[in-house]
């Protein structure tokens, strides 16, 4: 039986941390979403950083971070969004493998970039597997750790691994830039027909920003109203992460991890699988553009993010 240990004590939660893995595939056929790393790239680089398994628990940290007094001693390895990480009141660096020490105090100072950072931890968080994954759903209330975001006092556990002797770092040059204006591509949604030509000539060629209201969920966007036709025709259906729906008032939702599995506004588009790992980087205020693509390229872009993917492991290296 695999030994669990203590591994911190929370501190201070921050704004929204939660345990997430790489998602509960399999299941949206009975309404439950798939959850999951918002940024997969930078989730699973944290993993392999410790020397864990790709889909193995992690923090996932929103805007601001926790502090955390290590009960242990472990391996810990920090990605994503730029949160000014510290160890003991030093900042330390992300992208690499880092030794933590019991009563070391981890904790997170202001935002440079993107949006969610990532922690992992040598072994993995220690939480229930609920339909095959460890992954919070917050409006469920189930998976990661008791169905919830972390708060203060929570003790977090994770698998016993022994610490590794290499130290490991992701070359800078293949670290992800997160600018606060993104283009990402999208494929032609379901529902295009029922937008006018005017409509989606402003879709493409528009500018939108994030609005404060972003979660898990999807992204609210700013910026000028799509015109839509007859709607009379519309029922709800499936609704893919990635979808861009258009509500009412003209302005796009881009459905992520934590949305319903069906609905009714109408599907101007669909963002590819890579840029929609893009996207957990964007903050309020942050402009997003789209732009089209054929189906076939998608599927190449799904197929070289997958190659990506599975190479980030041998293109770490080793600390001197």
């Amino acid at each position: 039986m695999t030994k669990i240990m203590k591994l911190c004590k929370v501190v201070k939660p921050g704004i929204f941390t939660t345990v997430q893995d790489l998602g509960r595939h399999g299941y949206q056929r009975y309404g439950v979403p798939t959850s999951g790393a918002m940024d997969s790239f930078a989730f699973v680089t944290a993993n392999l950083l410790v020397g864990n398994e790709p889909a193995d628990a992690g923090l996932e940290i929103t805007l601001v971070g926790p502090e955390l007094t290590l009960l242990d001693d472990t391996q810990i390895a920090i990605t994503g969004a730029n949160l000014s990480p510290t160890i003991n009141g030093c900042p330390v660096a992300q992208w690499q493998t880092l030794q933590v020490c019991k009563t070391d105090v981890l904790s997170f100072g202001r935002l440079k970039s993107g949006c969610r950072t990532y922690l992992a931890v040598r072994g993995g968080i220690a939480v229930p597997i609920v339909m095959n994954s460890r992954s919070t759903y917050i409006y469920g209330k189930f998976g990661g750790f008791q169905g919830r975001q972390l708060r203060t006092g929570d003790i977090i556990k994770a698998y016993d691994s022994p610490t590794s002797k290499s130290r490991l770092i992701m070359p800078s040059r293949l670290i992800p830039q997160y600018a606060s204006e993104l283009t990402v591509e999208v494929v032609s949604g379901p529902q295009l027909t029922y937008f006018t030509q005017l409509g989606i000539e402003t879709f493409f060629s528009s500018s939108y920003a994030a609005t404060p209201e972003f979660d898990r969920i999807g992204y609210r966007l700013d910026g000028p109203e799509i015109e839509k036709g007859n709607l009379s025709a519309m029922i709800s259906d499936a609704v893919p992460v990635g979808a861009v729906q258009v509500p009412s008032n003209g302005k796009p939702i881009v459905v992520m991890r934590d949305a319903q599995t069906t609905g009714g506004y109408p599907k101007i588009a669909i963002v590819t699988t890579p840029c929609v790992s893009r996207l957990g980087q964007v903050k309020p205020n942050d402009r997003v553009k789209f732009s089209e693509i054929s189906l076939s390229n998608a599927q190449k872009r799904l197929i070289e993010y997958g190659a990506a993917l599975s190479q980030i492991k041998r293109n770490l290296v080793e600390l001197a």
